[in-house]
């Protein structure tokens, strides 16, 4: 096994200087746990504190257990069904219960635990106190709490287990490190770990207080021995018992460099399998580095990070069977748009393919036979996204073009590679037939030395953001979401990233109102209803100002600022500086543009005949909203996954059409967009309003998705924590959809309000997960996120780029 050497850089950006190195992997197929039978110690109060990594596709497991006897008195901390779940049983009679309303079943970044016992307390409520990220938990779908002074059996003189129940049994599959027990104290996270100065993320940081008895600090590094891995660093000499738990090389090599962290190139959060993105059939395992299914049929599954838009990566495949017909399997790179029910030997996708034979592929086309796939083969795929090239490779023999099937490939050198291509967006994985195997992306070491100049792929070596990296560009810098409550006299909202605002949408939440839009280019009064085809009319004894910290109300209320209603302000930031005259285009427009943020707002006035008009992003926008101000009449939009014909409206449910005379039959450039003869976007003498979004890596996005009906909906891949995004189905009329992290500050989200609608926010459906990486759709019914079939365009802006975001 090659490792390459770890090399951590105090005060890398993102961090604060305290870098951890080192995870434990449990799985639940080796029934994997460590086991301890302290001393009497304080059984009402301590802490537990730990950063946990999820897999197991049903988020269902126990963390640790502390019992005198597994039946009938214990005091289990578990997953069920994703909650986070903290009891204590005495004589077969449950004494309290805490069960978070949140699920924590993001698999793709890092959670931070903190759980705080006291049951001294004289305030029940005060008595278990459960913190994530930094954030004190207060929604709850049970929460029976302790009587004063119980005593659990955590720091008792009796088994206790972290990884399964004390039994032991029902294994956890997960990661974890800098796992702590405090006795005798109940802590806050504060202890545990700090606000990013440069990110704004929640990190870890040293402990630096006393441990009591039974305190413990397990942060898994010494890999002499697998009994040394239990090893408290403490002072108190608090070890674990290690069983299951694997040092030999392979895929059953359990000290991992997957942590939460950007310490190094070879220790940071490490792509895996996605349990979120893939076929039913499929169940993923070994901390999602394995995958199986049972059934003849293909079955994919994709990786939690996409190949970036530039770099060098590696990765190794393992497969448990000799591929004959069936079972079959294929390793290789697959399109975020590729059906998972379908055969990797399809359009978009590159490969190296077992079954009766074993062929690399280009997308739907099959190239040379190659040597066949046989159990316990390592299979390598080396990419370079910089030059668009990928290799094939077999015991350190690379192919070259897939045609030939010739070992004359080197990806060292840049030469004779098997597949070209655009490889950035493309995701690793696999397809199964009645076939099983494991990934390895270098967190527990590769078998062969990576090409000269590839890395492995996770978080570290992720291209930097140029929105997210420091305090000064923080995704809340260019889009924020604010909720305030209206008080019908003046009222002065302030957001979160201290940005002054060039596009604020206003919309009530609590009762039936309009959407309000307002920009600086039209000026501070003058409002559009996106729900509505008037024209623009001026509200200055409304909407008074935008500030340098979020925007001004006055007392005549409108559809802002009615005492009592509460509302939300969805704010995006354009230049903060007067808007200019635009000349690019054949009608002269008016822009306000971030080329940074890639959101423009432009007005012009209509022709009637084909025209373009500058836009000022210096790119092409993906996603376009305009509006005439001077009449009445619809919002016509454009989306990239429409073509240079396509349209909707934003008032409306429609689905999306087709007209040669509203775009002039031609997709925006990176200096127009251009406009028909259409008078909803260019009738002569009218005024206009257009907002251009252009996707920033890291911060925006835009893409559209297939339903498929399932509450075990489709996986959005953002490339970042979403904080904001708006959905709609252009197949079939449905109505716009909006939600934030803000109205759904927890999984599952629910929270929608309609564009197109006065309507009050509507909960209790269009469930979403919100993760680290994208959103995953959990409503199996609703027309406006997963229709079997229908086609879904979303525009999103990040919380978090995904290289420096906390699992959600």
């Amino acid at each position: 096994m090659s490792v390459i050497g770890s090399n951590i850089l105090a005060g890398a950006s993102g961090q604060g200087g305290y870098f951890l190195t080192n995870s434990l992997r449990f799985r639940s197929s080796a029934s994997a746990y460590l086991n301890r039978t302290p001393s009497a110690g304080n059984k009402q109060t301590w802490t537990l504190s730990f950063w946990l990594k999820t897999s197991k596709s049903n988020f269902d497991y126990y963390i640790a257990e502390a019992s005198t006897n597994s039946s009938t008195d214990r005091t289990p901390i578990s997953f069920n069904s994703g909650k986070l779940n903290i009891r204590h049983i005495d004589g077969s009679a449950t004494q309290f219960t805490i069960e978070t309303t949140q699920v924590f079943r993001d698999p793709s970044s890092w959670y931070h635990f903190v759980i705080a016992v006291d049951t001294t307390q004289a305030t029940s409520t005060n008595r278990v106190k459960i913190y994530v990220n930094g954030s004190q938990i207060t929604a709850f779908s049970t929460a029976s709490y302790p009587t004063q002074n119980l005593n659990t059996d955590w720091n008792g003189a009796n088994a206790h287990s972290i990884g399964s129940s004390t039994t032991p049994d029902s294994y956890a599959d997960m990661y974890l490190t800098e796992f702590y027990n405090i006795d005798g104290q109940a802590l806050t996270p504060s202890s545990f770990g700090e606000t990013s100065s440069t990110t704004g993320v929640w990190i870890p940081k040293k402990f630096s207080g006393t441990y009591g008895t039974n305190g413990f600090y397990l942060k898994f590094t010494d890999t002499t021995s697998t009994s040394t891995l239990g090893t408290d660093f403490s002072g108190n000499s608090n070890t674990w018992t290690v069983n299951n738990i694997s040092l030999t090389a392979g895929s059953t090599y359990d000290s991992m460099t997957d942590v939460p962290t950007l310490t190094s190139a070879t220790a940071a959060n490490y792509c895996v399998f996605n349990p979120l993105d893939k076929d039913s059939n499929i169940t993923v395992s070994n901390g999602n580095l394995a995958a199986s299914t049972s059934t003849v049929d293909h079955n994919l599954i994709r990786s939690t990070i996409a190949i970036p838009s530039s770099g060098k990566f590696y990765a190794e495949m393992r497969f448990d069977q000799t591929m004959t017909g069936n079972p079959a399997a294929a390793f290789g790179l697959i399109s975020p748009s590729a059906s998972l029910s379908a055969h990797i030997i399809s359009a978009g996708n590159y490969s190296v393919y077992g079954s009766a034979s074993t062929t690399l592929n280009s997308g739907a086309t099959s190239g040379a036979s190659v040597t066949g796939m046989t159990s316990g083969q390592i299979w390598q795929f080396a990419v370079d996204a910089d030059n668009n090239q990928a290799w094939v490779g077999l015991n350190n023999a690379w192919y070259n073009v897939y045609t030939s099937g010739a070992t004359t490939g080197n990806p060292s050198a840049g030469t004779n590679p098997t597949f070209t291509g655009t490889m950035a967006g493309l995701f690793f994985g696999a397809d199964f037939v009645n076939a099983s195997g494991s990934i390895n992306f270098g967190q527990q070491g590769f078998a062969y030395t990576p090409p000269t100049g590839f890395n492995r792929l996770n978080t570290f070596n992720l291209t930097t953001p140029t929105i997210g990296a420091t305090a000064a560009t923080t995704a809340n810098k260019y889009m924020d979401v604010t909720l305030y409550t209206g008080n019908s006299t003046t009222n002065v909202i302030t957001n979160s990233g201290s940005m002054q605002p060039d596009f604020v949408w206003i919309k009530s939440r609590s009762n039936a109102q309009n959407n309000d839009l307002f920009d600086s280019v039209r000026g501070a009064g003058y409002v559009l209803f996106s729900n509505a085809t008037n024209a623009e009319t001026n509200n200055t004894a409304n909407f008074t100002s935008f500030n340098s910290n979020g925007f001004s109300l006055a007392s005549n209320g409108g559809d802002t600022n009615l005492s009592g209603y509460t509302y939300v302000g969805w704010q995006w930031r354009a230049s903060n500086a007067t808007a200019v005259t635009n000349t690019n285009g054949s009608i002269t427009s008016t822009v306000s543009a971030s080329t940074t943020a890639g959101f423009s707002i432009v007005t012009y006035t209509g022709t009637g005949a084909n025209a373009t008009v500058g836009h000022g992003l210096g790119v092409a926008p993906s996603m376009l909203i305009t509006k005439p101000r001077s009449s009445a009449d619809s919002w016509l939009s454009w989306h990239t996954a429409l073509g240079g014909t396509g349209y909707f409206y934003l008032d409306l449910t429609n689905a999306s059409a087709t007209a040669a005379t509203i775009w002039n039959s031609t997709t925006p450039t990176s200096t127009v967009f251009s406009l028909g003869a259409n008078g909803g976007v260019n009738a002569s003498g009218v005024n206009f309003v257009a907002y251009c979004f252009a996707p920033i890596a890291g911060y925006s996005a835009f893409g559209s998705y297939t339903g498929n009906g399932s509450s075990d909906g489709p996986f959005v891949f953002t490339g970042f924590r979403p904080r904001y995004f708006i959905l709609k189905n252009i197949t079939s009329a449905q109505s716009w959809s909006v939600q934030d992290t803000s109205r759904s500050p927890y999984n599952v989200a629910s929270a929608v309000l309609l564009p197109n609608s006065s309507s009050a926010e509507l909960t209790g459906t269009d469930f979403i997960d919100i993760v680290s990486n994208g959103f995953k759709i959990r409503h199996s019914s609703s027309g406006n996120n997963n229709n079997s079939g229908d086609t879904y365009i979303y525009m999103a802006f990040a919380e978090n780029p995904f290289k420096y975001a906390n699992a959600r």
